[in-house]
């Protein structure tokens, strides 16, 4: 009888999708070291394909640089009275579809800890995906340009997570903020929403040019959502090396 060669094993295992009864024959042909073997080659080939899930999640999240909540600063945030850490760190608001406002000072976290839940997500195997607000305007207007505005929006509504950093920090025209508008709508009751800024919620009109449209926005925003405070001095400024 001739040899497999590890090649030959390697290509019958890539073209292999294993059923449960498949498994249960050979487990009951073999010896117990023989069914201990089995064991960890499915073991390892699971924690495998985790890891390069998670990966591709993480790239596809194309998060400005990878963040964890291991080690985070708190001392800046206030959580509301019915919410905190735990929970958060939990990610139980992306199991109800409900959204985090991270509103508050420059310079104080809150693009670290939208980052770090994003990641977070990625490494349960959940879709996430990061934008600046300027960044997912252009993204879409690009879209609608190129006459694939329904494809784009699909493609971001398969992500159970959506952040989008540094709402109101550059003005958005009408065409934008019809887009994003879109965008948010979309995503109301469907996935979750974290959305830093620094401005309070009677200055999202600013943003959008229009009050009503704005309006329409918060309205979904804080059915399901919380909101977050960050106060402090910047993170940046207090560690600067210009004095």
């Amino acid at each position: 009888m001739s040899l497999v060669s590890v090649e030959e094993l390697v290509q019958a295992g890539r073209a292999a999708s294993m059923t449960a009864a498949v498994i249960s024959e050979w487990a009951h042909k073999g010896t117990p070291k023989q069914r201990e073997f089995l064991y960890e080659l499915l073991r390892a080939e699971h924690e495998s394909r985790t890891a390069s899930r998670h990966q591709r999640l993480l790239k596809a999240a194309k998060l400005p640089a990878l963040k964890s909540l291991v080690g985070y600063d708190w001392t800046s945030v206030t959580f509301p009275p019915d919410y905190g850490r735990e929970a958060l760190s939990d990610l139980d608001f992306l199991e109800h579809a409900q959204d985090l406002v991270l509103f508050g000072d420059v310079g104080t976290g809150k693009t670290h800890l939208a980052t770090a839940l994003a990641a977070a997500a990625c490494l349960r195997g959940i879709p996430a995906r990061f934008f600046t607000t300027a960044s997912l305007v252009m993204t879409l207007r690009r879209a609608k340009d190129e006459g694939r505005l329904d494809k784009e929006l699909g493609s971001i509504a398969k992500n159970q997570l959506l952040v989008i950093d540094e709402f109101g920090y550059l003005p958005i025209d009408s065409e934008g903020a019809r887009l994003l508008f879109q965008v948010i709508a979309d995503g109301y009751e469907k996935r979750s929403l974290v959305l830093t800024t620094n401005l309070e919620f009677k200055r999202w009109g600013t943003v959008f040019g229009d009050d009503n449209m704005a309006a329409a926005v918060i309205d979904r925003i804080v059915h399901h959502g919380r909101l977050l405070q960050f106060r402090g001095q910047s993170y940046r400024v207090k560690h600067a090396l210009m004095k």
